[in-house]
């Protein structure tokens, strides 16, 4: 059985793809090539078979030691393979994270979008300053707070009586007025029987 459609943000406006140009999907072809290479290069080192050559490249290096007698040369020539290669990776990851990034604030803005009730400002929140971030941060927890007393305040009313007023807490011994005809009793109100005057 297929997946229902939520109404709001693919019924009458359709699907988000159906809204992107033609114009916006040609891009330069050096540029979607580094993406599919950094994208299969950040696959591939985050795999155990790139550990396993990085760590069979530095027992190799680390065996020719005596046969290089541990010279500068030798030394450098680990520094300055791991040197270029991590500064190589750093661009490789930043591009896979920063795609990553822009596809789960799409996933998150299009449920902003479809659901009631959502604060639709807080798309394309991760543009605004850092300055403006922390206001809404602040704002969303002092709604948060306010959302909690609320739900105390809820939790208080059903408490209270069916006339609306709130049952008064009784001590653990209440004297009853003295009648005609009848003594004096007290009544407990920590669970002994309540005996009612005579």
């Amino acid at each position: 059985m297929p997946p229902k459609k939520h109404a709001k943000s693919q019924g009458a406006e359709g699907r988000l793809a159906d809204h992107i140009s033609p114009t916006a999907t040609r891009s330069n072809p050096l540029a979607r090539f580094f993406d599919h290479f950094a994208a299969h290069v950040t696959k591939w080192a985050g795999s155990s078979a790139a550990f396993g050559l990085a760590l069979v490249t530095v027992l190799v290096w680390a065996a020719s030691g005596p046969a290089f007698g541990y010279s500068e040369t030798w030394q450098l020539v680990i520094n300055t393979g791991t040197t270029i290669v991590t500064f190589l990776m750093v661009f490789l990851i930043q591009q896979s994270q920063n795609k990553d990034a822009r596809a789960l604030h799409l996933k998150l803005d299009d449920l902003l979008i479809a659901l009631n009730g959502a604060d639709e400002g807080l798309v394309d929140a991760e543009r605004l300053d850092e300055d403006k971030l922390l206001a809404l941060a602040a704002a969303c927890t002092a709604m948060a707070k306010k959302r909690t007393r609320t739900r105390g305040a809820g939790k208080q009313a059903q408490a209270r009586g069916a006339t609306g007023r709130v049952r008064p807490k009784l001590p653990a011994t209440v004297r009853v007025p003295r009648r005609a005809g009848g003594g004096r009793r007290q009544l407990s109100t920590r669970g002994v029987t309540r005996s009612a005057p005579s």
